[in-house]
């Protein structure tokens, strides 16, 4: 992890604006405003273990100096897993945030494809293709006469290495919103169309850019490609393609253009036609929206070299094994029945007591670290979503209202409202904060039928939610304890490599000053008193506060969101919340949002997939199978399987089937423990021990076995 500071390209002068975002993924300049508003330029290079700010004109922002020169902290321990070698190999795929060449590269193929498309197919249209983290994409409305099959996939990219071999250039051009309408609708492109109006619907100023492939035929005033993406145009590559002259380029091919912020490769060549790949097929409706047209969309994925690709697709492979929702259903773990309803969950006996252990370490847990268990509603009346501002500001994302007795309630989509209530209920002075409320509550959230995915994205799930109240000079303290918490919490899982992000105040916030700026530096001081490293979001955070978020790599180097502790000084003044201070005046009290897993549900599925289904000794849904060779020792192994259970340990007694078949059930079944008794095993009042995956450790003392299994299970251990 590189220390980047992440401006957003919203910065207050042009020139900043223009180049915000290349700078940033190239982690060399940022451009960022001070509080008086003299622009400087932030520096940041590698050395060692900091980054130094270096200003060309002022150094009155001492804030965003410690944000930028603050030690960074050695690189985090990977997960110790049986899949280190792959995980190495695996992080060296960047993403396009992580990478600026690859962001292009990939635009740029998504541009390409577009081309290739209309070059082959007539009276196909076009609509949005942006980037996205390992590829791109594009959106196509396809005659209904001739729709596309997973054949045409190799015709198409066929001719996309022709466009990247004839080494065609990018050339961006600024036009005015009438010229821009004027192209579009000589080239019959509707959903362009719209996206020009929608455009300029948000800024009647904007200034609209069109990208070429090729030459254009009448002389455009070429712009330098921007090193970033900062422009109106809110998706990359938001528009449709046509060809726009009748002119070919050198090795027969005609130009095309599409209305884009960009940015792209300098031409065509500078993509390895090698390291492309086209990999699906799938529908999608305009804009999200159920209502509006199914399109036809285009996945593909592209890299540098054909090394990336071969690593990539050695990934794919590997995720597909672990594949929670395939695993889901082999060890009885989960469902989702659309009978019921799509995106809500079942668990199975085997999942549930899975979920059962993991909410029992995680209360135990908050106990012991000084916080309070409440339990809340599933719904309230809607006054309460008004005064919390989610009627507002997040009604798309909650159910529809409910009437009973002539009074409206909400199935609720957010457990905080609930907290407050709780803490309004009684009587605070400032001796009695901090005060820690912690709940497993489970929420609802409306999710369209197309973007729900096995239990990464749900329409109803369990969040581990908890809200802090304190006092302005506790905020770091109170930081600190929950990055403590984060790091035993996912630490007793296996997961030692974080990400973590620290966006700060937006343009537009509620809140004093003074209160920013304390609860900005109590997180930078927290952070660096764990002394790990951040990147800096600057302008990021949520208009009521910053905030800290964290993913997690897994044993395969995949990126996941769990962690975030959001800073909140809206909802206590919306609530009008306080607490008494020395002075017996009323004060409000800073409140703090976090969450560690996210959710129960989409915590589970990435468990499932960093184990490959395979769960630690201590979290497995069944830990030792006792397997019987004949009748005769049945009893034997009922009074041990009975022996195991008063210890606490998940144990079952499996027969009457060939003692091969008993141990692959056992293996498919992913069981950590597996134990053979025989005659001999009964007579010496010993098992014959086998670990999942083949291991044998031979006859071991029965009561050896149980304490091994003990030991595991109270360390929260994997190993036997």
């Amino acid at each position: 992890m590189r220390p980047i500071l992440q401006q957003r390209a919203n910065a207050a002068c042009a020139s900043c604006k223009r180049r915000a975002l290349g700078w940033l993924r190239a982690s060399q300049f940022a451009p960022t405003h001070t509080t008086n508003g003299t622009c400087i330029r932030i520096n940041l290079v590698s050395l060692g273990t900091t980054a130094r700010l270096q200003s060309s004109w002022s150094r009155s922002s001492p804030l965003l100096a410690a944000m930028v020169e603050a030690p960074a902290a050695p690189e985090a321990p990977l997960a110790q897993t049986s899949d280190t070698i792959k995980h190495s190999v695996f992080m060296e795929l960047k993403t396009s945030d992580e990478s600026e060449q690859l962001l292009r590269i990939r635009h740029s193929c998504a541009h390409i494809m577009a081309m290739a498309v209309q070059r082959l197919y007539k009276g196909v249209q076009v609509t949005i293709g942006p980037w996205t983290d390992r590829g791109f994409f594009y959106d196509f409305q396809w005659p209904a006469d001739n729709p596309i099959t997973e054949k045409d996939l190799k015709k198409i990219k066929k001719e996309m290495a022709k466009i990247i071999k004839a080494d065609l250039p990018f050339v961006r051009e600024e036009v005015t919103p009438a010229e821009a309408e004027s192209r579009i609708r000589s080239a019959g492109e509707p959903y362009k169309l719209e996206i020009l109006q929608s455009i300029l619907q948000r800024d009647a100023s904007a200034s609209i850019t069109i990208y070429h492939i090729g030459e254009p035929a009448a002389p455009a005033t070429p712009a330098p490609a921007p090193a970033s993406a900062a422009s109106a145009v809110d998706a990359p590559g938001a528009g449709a393609a046509a060809p726009a002259a009748p002119s070919k380029a050198p090795g027969g091919v005609k130009p095309w253009w599409d209305l884009c912020a960009g940015p792209h490769v300098a031409r065509t060549g500078d993509i390895n036609p090698d390291a492309v790949e086209l990999e699906s097929i799938a529908g999608a409706y305009w804009r999200g929206d159920e209502k509006n047209a199914m399109l036809t969309r285009i996945y593909g994925t592209a890299w540098e070299t054909p090394e990336q690709l071969k690593a990539y697709e050695q990934l794919k492979e590997e995720a597909a094994k672990r594949d929670h929702r395939k695993l889901g259903a082999e060890l009885n773990l989960f469902s989702i029945q659309e009978n019921s309803g799509g995106g809500l969950v079942y668990w199975h006996p085997n999942g549930a007591m899975v979920r059962h252990l993991i909410e029992t370490f995680w209360k135990e847990l908050h106990l012991s670290r000084g916080y309070q268990l409440v339990y809340s509603p599933h719904i309230a009346k809607a006054d309460l979503w008004k005064t919390s501002g989610h009627l507002d500001f997040y009604r798309e994302n909650m159910y529809e209202q409910m009437k009973v007795e002539d009074e409206t309630y909400q199935l609720r989509p957010m457990n905080c409202p609930f907290h407050i209530s709780v803490y309004k209920d009684g009587y605070y002075s400032y001796r009695d904060l901090p005060l820690r409320l912690a709940e497993l509550g489970t929420v609802y959230r409306y999710e369209r039928s197309g973007t729900m995915h096995g239990l990464f994205r749900v329409r109803g799930f369990t969040q581990d939610d908890a809200h802090i109240f304190c006092l302005p000079n506790q905020i770091t303290s109170e930081i600190k304890g929950v990055l403590d918490l984060v790091e035993e919490t996912l630490g007793t899982f296996g997961f030692h490599d974080y990400e973590v992000n620290l966006s700060t105040r937006p343009e537009k916030s509620v809140g004093e000053d003074d209160i920013w700026a304390m609860a900005e530096a109590a997180l930078v001081e927290a952070l660096g008193v764990k002394g790990w490293r951040y990147q800096v979001d600057a302008g990021g955070g949520a208009f009521y506060g910053p905030k800290i978020d964290i993913k997690i790599r897994d044993a395969i180097g995949r990126k996941w969101q769990c962690s975030t502790i959001q800073l909140d000084f809206n909802l206590p003044e919306r609530f009008d919340m306080h607490y008494m201070d020395s002075s017996a005046s009323k004060q409000r009290p800073i409140m703090i949002h976090r969450a560690i897993f996210g959710s129960l549900e989409r915590f589970f599925g990435i468990l499932i997939e960093n184990y490959m289904g395979a769960f630690p000794l201590w979290l497995a849904p069944v830990q030792v199978r006792l397997l019987t060779v004949n009748d005769t020792v049945v009893e034997y192994a009922r009074d041990v399987a009975a022996q195991m259970k008063r210890a606490g340990i998940r144990a079952e007694v499996m027969g009457e089937a060939s003692i091969g078949k008993l141990i692959r059930n056992a293996e498919k079944a992913k069981t950590p423990v597996i134990c053979v008794v025989g005659a001999k095993e009964a007579e010496n009042n010993t098992l014959s021990v086998r670990l999942y995956g083949g291991k044998e450790l031979g006859a071991l003392p029965t009561q050896e076995v149980v304490g091994r299994i003990v030991m595991a299970s109270s360390t929260k251990s994997g190993k036997f």
